[in-house]
């Protein structure tokens, strides 16, 4: 069983670390995404190049490499599956190819819960959508949907997806310290918006 958990931690962890904003933006001819905007990998960032495709893109692999490692690994159960969770969402914050300096997690996040708790992902995608709709900040739309996931997970029965969520959630508000001070001090960049 130990065996089954480190092999299902290292693949998901593999797969967590490919860094997808980095390899799109350069295919596209877009340069380093480190060196734009927040500096951050992810299609947040990707998106303030004003390359929709790209940044669409970058959103479509973060949340893949979180999905594919927990369907793989589910043949071992949940536990198995949030073992794999966790090791791609590390894999995608502190990814050995770029000095363990990665992204924030939250679409990585998102397929895990995907691959885990389907249902789930509706609930993430109606506080994301309604808070992102009236505020306008991607970060506080992630924060406000990642509080709610963990209670959600439980109260529809995904004990295993709830525990993981909320481990997750806790690494997420502790990657979004920055995001956290700017939003209090009102200087947090809104969606849509280049840098």
């Amino acid at each position: 069983m130990w065996l089954i958990a480190l092999a299902c931690l290292a693949g998901g962890y593999l797969s967590g670390s490919i860094p997808f904003g980095l390899v799109f933006a350069r295919l596209f001819g877009l340069g380093d995404l480190r060196k734009i905007g927040s500096g951050n990998i992810g299609a947040t960032n990707a998106l303030r190049t004003g390359n929709k495709a790209m940044a669409a893109l970058t959103l479509a692999g973060d949340v893949l490499k979180g999905t594919v490692p927990v369907l793989v690994a589910s043949r071992w159960g949940n536990e198995a599956a949030a073992i794999a969770g966790l090791g791609a969402f590390l894999g995608h914050i502190f990814p050995v190819w770029l000095g363990f300096k990665g992204g924030k997690g939250v679409a990585t996040y998102l397929g895990i819960l995907l691959g885990m708790a389907p249902i789930g992902v509706l609930v993430f995608a109606a506080v994301w959508l309604s808070v992102a709709a009236i505020w306008r900040y991607s970060s506080l739309a992630a924060l406000a949907a990642t509080l709610v996931v963990p209670l959600a997970c439980l109260l529809l029965g995904y004990n295993a997806a709830a525990v993981l969520t909320a481990v997750l959630t806790l690494i997420v508000y502790l990657k979004h310290h920055a995001n956290i001070r700017r939003l209090l001090a009102g200087t947090e960049g809104k969606i849509g918006a280049k840098g």
